[in-house]
């Protein structure tokens, strides 16, 4: 073995060693290539099914200079620039550079002859492994590659095999993909598949398990134009026994749902709710930071207008201000981008009859103000009625804003002056939304047995500061989008149990395996309806639509594994 080939072997491995042993996330080796440490799952997707740390390598991203385009319409081709002027590009870093099939072998090679016994006395001098310690083995190692040779290949890998505590081996990964397609007379068969995985490995024994995954809530295509969502509802099936590709599950499938809640999707039911604390939050920052991002009004009318209006109706109304209460309870309406049924139960439960006077006036200011003025305006009106006992209005007796102490005081016609400058009008609007938004959860989640008072105590506890207690509402509201998410997808109505009889999987795989505990070696093929790297960019073909039925177009990834023994 030559001594370069020595030295390179120790160079690499003692990087990968402090990379694990200390925990960092990435280095650059030999200038071209850096090496990160990252969760495995997540950067190989369901190419590697394991939740350990692995070690990803691949080229080290170049960053493009980029001059802003203007400048091309406004100077010649033939005019030069100073240094000051150059100065203005723009660095944009491209995504992961995948290295050449050579490189990444070379790699690999290295990874392999650093874990085995037999060599590592050659190549791992003492400074690197001293003789009383037993390291531990590598973590896998994962190469992106260009794809450029016959085979399409995108990934090499190597992780080691273990008997006991001592490295007996390494198993070799090579993961090949080709761009998307609607035939399926190009997938390879199942038999096939099989005979690949004997002509590798000669098992005298063989298992086909399946898995598949089916989207009910998540992101859609409409019109060739994807609306993107964070939330999702996705169903995993994984079964033994595959007798075709792309086979339906069987009933003997084992099932998980898996629910992944993002507030502010405007097709959840409760994306009004989330506008509404929204701008609670919009309040809070402009009180942190003194300056405020107004949200567009919903209200064609002013601010000042509609409390103008909403205080003379109070004062010319002949009903109890209860019974008023009651028919002015905010109707919320239906938004486009949900289920109309899924908004309008979830609506009547979270509808209440019983918004106060301090609640109705937050919910008209708050679709309406745009500016600071706006705010100091309405609350100048208000607080002016109550001392010429204009109004006499009905609040909550646990309110707890500063306006309804000053409606309490005004019964006793002994209110405290308020000055309405600065930040203070804003404060008085957080206050008063704070306390309408905490009652509007209770009233849902009491309503609905879904918990007690006592469990809540810690996000409507009012003894924090302001800028606390929007934290804990936005935690509430969390909890909330999952409930709500549950509710309505684990019902599984009509149109949600139609995705699962006429939809198409949006990954389907198969996993031919033999051999047990670290000899296991396996042979997987999966169709994904997105690539499973991100390194390489695919030609799409598209969808093709046959009458009332629709191919859907996958992408097709092949892992292969070599189990190599170390000699005894």
């Amino acid at each position: 073995m030559g001594s370069k080939i020595i030295a390179d072997v120790v160079q690499f491995s003692k990087m990968l060693r402090s990379l694990q042993d200390d925990c960092k996330d990435s280095c650059i080796y030999d200038e071209d290539v850096q090496i990160l440490r990252v969760n495995g799952g997540k950067h190989l997707h369901n190419i590697y099914t394991g939740d350990r740390p692995v070690f990803i390598c691949e080229k080290t991203a170049p960053q493009i200079d980029h001059e802003d385009d203007k400048m091309d319409e406004t100077h010649s081709d033939d005019e030069t620039h100073s240094d000051d002027e150059t100065n203005h590009e723009v660095k944009i870093e491209l995504g992961p550079q995948p290295l050449t099939i050579m490189k990444a072998r070379q790699l690999l090679s290295w990874y392999t002859m650093s874990q085995n016994s037999i060599v590592s006395p050659a190549v791992s001098p003492a400074d690197l492994l001293p003789p009383a310690v037993s390291p531990a083995p590598l973590l896998p190692l994962w190469v992106r590659c260009d794809m450029a040779d016959p085979a399409g290949t995108t990934w090499l890998g190597a992780e080691t095999a273990c008997t006991g505590n001592k490295v007996s081996g390494v198993k070799l990964y090579a993961v090949t993909c080709a761009g998307s397609t609607v035939d399926k007379g190009a997938f390879i068969t199942l038999d096939e598949l099989k005979q690949e995985h004997k002509r590798r490995h000669h098992p005298s024994m063989m298992v086909a398990r399946g898995t598949a995954q089916y989207s009910l809530f998540g992101s859609t295509v409409v019109e060739n134009t994807t609306i993107e969502s964070q939330s999702s509802v996705t169903v995993d099936f994984r079964w033994s026994h595959v007798e075709t590709i792309l086979e339906t599950p069987p009933l003997s499938s084992m099932a998980t749902l898996n629910i992944k809640v993002s507030s502010g999707d405007m097709r959840s039911p409760m994306y009004l709710l989330y506008k509404e604390l929204e701008f609670l939050q919009i309040l809070a920052d402009g009180l942190r930071t003194g300056e405020t991002e107004w949200m567009e009004p919903v209200e064609t009318r002013s601010a000042v207008q509609m409390t103008r209006e909403y205080l003379d109706e109070l004062q010319n109304t002949v009903k109890t201000l209860q019974d008023q209460s009651t028919k002015e309870a905010v109707k919320v309406k239906t938004e486009m981008g949900t289920s109309e049924t899924e908004t309008e139960i979830f609506n009547s439960l979270m509808e209440r009859g019983d918004l106060d006077f301090i609640e109705q006036l937050w919910v008209r200011m708050r679709n309406s103000v745009t500016s600071y003025q706006d705010v100091g305006d309405c609350l100048k009106m208000v607080i002016k009625a109550l001392q010429y006992g204009d109004i006499k209005p009905w609040i909550h007796r646990d309110s707890s804003s500063s306006l309804s102490k000053l409606i309490l005081q005004s019964y006793h016609h002994q209110m405290d002056h308020v000055s309405l400058t600065g930040l203070t009008p804003v404060h008085m609007l957080l206050e008063m939304g704070l306390d309408k938004m905490r009652k509007d959860y209770i009233n849902y989640l009491i309503g609905q047995d879904l918990t007690t008072l006592n469990h809540l105590s810690y996000y409507l506890s009012t003894v924090e500061d302001l800028q606390e207690q929007v934290i804990r509402l936005r935690k509430l509201h969390h909890l909330l989008e999952i409930m709500v998410t549950c509710s309505t997808f684990l019902c599984l109505p009509y149109d949600r149990l139609f995705f699962l009889t006429q939809e198409q999987a949006v990954s389907w795989g198969v996993e031919v395996s033999s051999g047990n505990g670290p000899r296991e070696v396996k042979t997987s093929w999966l169709l994904s309806d997105k690539p499973l790297v991100e390194h390489i960019i695919f030609e799409t073909d598209e969808t093709t639509v046959n009458g009332d039925s629709e191919d859907a177009a996958y992408f097709t990834t092949m892992v292969c594994c070599s189990l190599v023994n170390f000699a005894a």
